[in-house]
């Protein structure tokens, strides 16, 4: 019985480690799709330099200031876009290594408590065989008290009759 309880109590455990790391995993993708946005749009401003690193707007299709201007501020924001995205991947690589140190840690204290259910159980079986050891001797014991109390029994029987015989076995002979 207790065995059965503890394996209950180890899958509810093990279901309940899955949830908590789902829950990781989910906040890890959200974040890996936040950085795969940041790359996307770095890619679609970078085209945005390239053209205006094409455009001539000036006379005689001269690059002007203001196309220079222009291009100075795509890549500005490219900049910006990258350092953006520095961040976010460093706080990427912050839950990998927090779902690294969370898995270990489960791992370890899944370790413990096999090991505390392994003990318990080892402790539960010695304690069943110690009492049925204590079972068998009772029952061994009780046989033999039974044996006594029926030889006993007999005995007394035995001892009835022949008294009986003895008593009135003299009266009916010194009737006669």
């Amino acid at each position: 019985m207790y065995f059965h309880r503890s394996i209950t109590l180890f899958v509810f455990f093990l279901f309940s480690c899955f949830q908590v790391y789902s829950q990781d995993s989910l906040a890890y993708e959200v974040q890996r799709q936040r950085v795969n946005e940041l790359l996307d749009q770095r890619s679609a401003r970078f085209g945005q330099f390239n053209q205006s690193l094409e455009a001539r707007t000036g006379i005689f299709g001269l690059k002007t200031k203001k196309d220079m201007q222009a291009s100075i501020d795509i890549l500005r924001e490219i900049v910006q876009t990258d350092n953006h995205i520095f961040k976010e991947t460093k706080v990427l690589l912050d839950y990998k290594d927090m779902e690294k140190t969370f898995i270990s840690y489960q791992a370890e204290e899944n370790r413990s408590r096999i090991n505390g259910y392994v003990n318990t159980i080892s402790k539960l079986q010695k304690s069943q065989d110690s009492l049925a050891l204590q079972i068998k001797e009772l029952e061994n014991q009780s046989s033999r008290y039974l044996t006594l109390l029926v030889f006993c029994l007999i005995l007394v029987i035995i001892l009835t009759v022949l008294l009986y015989k003895l008593k009135f076995g003299r009266k009916t002979k010194g009737i006669r």
